[in-house]
């Protein structure tokens, strides 16, 4: 079960990492029911013939562009507001994507699961933006951005005035 903080379910809990492979398996099917029966005539027209030399028709994540999925792409630091920044950002580029992926295509074995999956996006963006908003709620709003909220805590003994 997610965790509670502030009274509202936590979406950065194991269960949204858990959905977020789901998404890559999704995709990952898809990409497999439209390769796996390719002629090598369909591989070399189609721009394929690179990728296939690599990996033949196996799945493997990477960019429209080529480049391979890494854990490099992750971003963390620890700051909550940085961190629900960058995933509201994910959120919003993997929407894109999907978006992208409708415009190309019209069948619908491929644009039923993307449709659902652009849903599932739609939803972590409004999550995120939630859980942003109860974080920034909890900060002090004369230092909203002076320190780590969930690291550097401010000292209920200072000096200065």
């Amino acid at each position: 079960m997610p965790v509670q903080k502030y009274g509202k379910w936590n979406i950065t809990a194991a269960s949204l990492g858990t959905e977020e492979l789901a998404h890559l398996e999704i995709v990952a099917t898809i990409v497999h029911q439209l390769t796996r029966n390719l002629s090598m005539d369909e591989i070399e027209k189609s721009g394929f013939a690179p990728y296939y030399v690599d990996h033949t028709v196996g799945v493997w994540p990477q960019a429209a562009s080529g480049f391979p999925f890494t854990a490099a792409q992750f971003q963390v630091t620890g700051d909550p507001l940085t961190d629900l920044t960058e995933d509201l950002a994910a959120e919003q580029k993997a929407r894109t994507t999907y978006d992208n992926i409708l415009r190309l295509t019209t069948d619908p074995d491929v644009v039923d699961p993307i449709r659902f999956l652009r849903a599932r996006e739609i939803v972590h963006f409004q999550r995120f933006g939630e859980a942003l908003r109860t974080v920034q709620d909890q900060l002090d709003s004369r230092n909203f951005y002076a320190f780590n909220p969930s690291f550097d805590m401010p000292t209920t003994c200072s000096t200065q005035n």
